[in-house]
């Protein structure tokens, strides 16, 4: 398995994770609020699944440009 160098990764200058983590979190509250819990389970599979092909395809991709 090939190591990622964090050393190569810079920060982005005035980026503000705690804001961006407010702001998303904001916007499923306004999506989901008025969702029964079967929907709103429904609506997180249907995102953990797309997230986790996203990963895999993220992955895929750094293995290539590093070799």
């Amino acid at each position: 398995m090939t190591k990622l160098d964090l050393s190569r990764i810079k920060p982005i200058p005035g980026f503000d994770c705690v804001a961006m983590k407010r702001e998303i979190q904001a916007k499923i509250y306004e999506e989901t609020k008025n969702m029964p819990p079967e929907e709103q389970r429904e609506r997180l599979r249907q995102v953990s699944e797309r997230t986790t092909i996203r990963r895999k395809e993220r992955a895929e991709r750094l293995v290539e440009d590093l070799t």
